[in-house]
């Protein structure tokens, strides 16, 4: 999803690259999805160089896509054919929530995938899912699960009850897989007063380290998913990961008051997902929230300012007309237009 790129488009040479690094060293489970752009395609061209048994492969049913039944086998060939990979070791039904989650159950998608697993296309069926805990529990409960791909991470753990949703799964003995251990790279980009509580407690760990470990400390947790875009990160994970050691009584009081520190600056809680584009007005929501956050973290617009100056008019907040359809796509339940309003709001201060 993160791959390395830009303009929407994957620099192939780099992301083999890294594919090649990461499974020299043993990190050999691969995540894509069907609406992630050219992520199926490029999974197809570069793992399909390597032994198909070498490593696990997952994507994902795209429940908001459906319009009919028909669409799942359509949806579910093309996936095979983009990927070349034969079968999916794990395949999801994407982003169940309290709007996805009948649609699933009215296309009859548990019944279309235990076909698939029957025939050998798939070997473990879970799914994804951004929502509340009364909800996670209803769905955990209805079908045989085997795996569950929720967010989770230090910042989420109480306020968007992600701790609930763990210990739920892990009551029904379902396994857990994360994704934004680093909240799309929110937890890399602290505040300098919180970086320095981690630096302080390990200067030769990275601020990246300290949000991995502490997902992967959670004994029910199988998989952390990790969306590295340059080598650099993907070599800090490996080291990260190369004889892990789950988070000390002491460090996670060290996350404790990290995390303390930052929560003081009110940054939103974007992960960069995307999900809220397009926008029908053109605005690049995903970039103005995370120049408003560099203007919160730094305490004031200093560079964020003059690249939101720099952006086309119509993809910067003030385009933006508070529509709301943003903001019933956003699996944060941010409310965007608010956001992007106080975005406009410091960006203009610095020029009055």
């Amino acid at each position: 999803m993160r791959l390395p790129g830009k303009d929407g488009k994957i620099d192939l040479d780099a992301a083999s690259a890294m594919v090649a690094r990461a499974l020299e060293h043993g990190c050999n489970y691969f995540d894509t999805a069907y609406v992630y752009p050219g992520s199926e395609e490029f999974i197809g061209q570069v793992l399909s160089k390597y032994p198909r048994d070498s490593y696990y492969l997952t994507s994902k049913m795209p429940i908001r896509c459906l319009k009919s039944e028909d669409d799942l086998e359509r949806i579910f060939q093309e996936q095979l054919r983009r990927t070349k990979a034969g079968y999916f070791d794990f395949y999801f039904m994407h982003w169940l929530n309290a709007r996805h989650w009948p649609m699933a159950q009215e296309f009859q998608v548990w019944d279309f995938l235990e076909k698939q697993k029957a025939e050998g296309r798939i070997r473990h069926i879970g799914f994804s899912f951004h929502d509340e805990p009364e909800l996670l529990e209803k769905i955990a409960t209805a079908y045989p699960w085997e795996l569950v791909q929720i967010q989770l991470n230090y910042l989420d753990w109480e306020i968007c009850r992600s701790r609930e949703m763990y210990e739920i799964l892990t009551k029904l003995g379902i396994p857990v897989a994360i994704m934004e251990p680093l909240k799309g790279g929110t937890l890399v980009q602290l505040t300098d007063s919180a970086r320095k509580i981690f630096t302080d407690a390990k200067p030769d760990r990275s601020i990246a380290s300290w949000g991995l470990r502490y997902a992967a400390s959670l004994p029910n947790v199988q998989i952390v998913l990790s969306g590295m875009s340059a080598m650099d990160q993907l070599e800090d994970n490996l080291r990260t990961f190369t004889g892990f050691t789950p988070l000390t009584d002491v460090e996670r009081e060290t996350v404790a008051d990290a995390l303390e520190e930052y929560r003081k600056t009110g940054t939103v809680p974007c992960t960069g997902c995307r999900y809220c584009r397009p926008c029908p007005r053109g605005v690049d929501i995903p970039r103005n929230l995370a120049l408003y956050n560099q203007t919160k973290a730094q305490g004031s617009a200093g560079s964020a300012g003059m690249v939101y100056d720099a952006m086309p008019e119509a993809e910067r907040a003030s385009n933006c007309v508070a529509c709301g359809l943003c903001k019933t796509r956003c699996p944060q339940k941010i409310d965007i237009p608010a956001q992007l309003k106080k975005a406009v709001e410091v960006f203009a201060s610095r020029n009055r």
